[in-house]
């Protein structure tokens, strides 16, 4: 690859690594995920679902992932949403044994209806202190895409954003350092320092609304 400095100079940059080969299967995994997420939506919104999983694939690529880790990225939350334990071995079968490890690794509940909030939310966390480091990628890179979201929605919305929430505030604040705390805890890469500013962006944020609460 070749340009021209500003003085008419020829530059030459050389790519020395060949980008991740995304084959037949991402195509299928992105095609299935989309199937199954067709008549879902984002939190509150009329954002079709597919979005998420794409964004979460593409940081999951981005900071590192292989092809398997992408099409995990892109298959997440279909055994949470789509069907439990029978979406799981499909998965499996698709895709393989190690991309359906990873989802599975990034399931919180295989039941409808799901059990409560703060139970599935501490089991999860619990789960992630011995995941491979391969599921605590995907699992970062879906948990810095939601929050990112949430940062979004709370620059227009303002304090009204946690209705949307089963955590609602406080449950959402404490799960979102829960998982920062936990992704910490073993060498963090540019992901997770990438998590660790959008934590606290958000913590920030509601401690000044809180305090402009506090002082009327």
């Amino acid at each position: 690859m070749s340009g021209k400095r500003s003085g008419g100079l020829p530059i030459t940059i050389t790519i020395t690594k060949r980008p991740i080969e995304l084959g037949p299967r991402f195509r299928r995994a992105f095609l299935f995920a989309a199937e199954k997420h067709a008549w879902q939506a984002r939190k509150a919104s009329t954002i079709p679902y597919i979005a998420h999983l794409m964004g979460v694939a593409s940081l999951v690529l981005e900071f590192g992932g292989d092809e398997d880790m992408a099409i995990a990225a892109l298959l997440h939350d279909v055994v949470e949403d789509c069907g439990g334990e029978p979406m799981s071995k499909e998965v499996r079968r698709r895709f393989g044994a190690r991309v359906a490890k990873i989802v599975d690794g990034c399931t919180d509940s295989y039941v409808a209806p799901k059990p409560p909030w703060r139970e599935r939310k501490d089991s999860y966390i619990r789960h992630l202190k011995n995941a491979s480091a391969e599921t605590r990628l995907v699992s970062a890179a879906d948990k810095l895409n939601n929050i990112r979201s949430i940062l979004a929605d709370y620059r227009q919305l303002g304090e009204n954003i946690w209705a949307r929430f089963n955590g609602g505030r406080e449950g959402t604040l404490w799960y979102y350092r829960a998982l920062l705390d936990e992704f910490m805890r073993r060498k963090p890469n540019r992901l997770i320092r990438e998590f660790e500013l959008a934590v606290m962006e958000l913590e920030a944020k509601a401690r000044s609304v809180q305090v402009n609460h506090s002082g009327k």
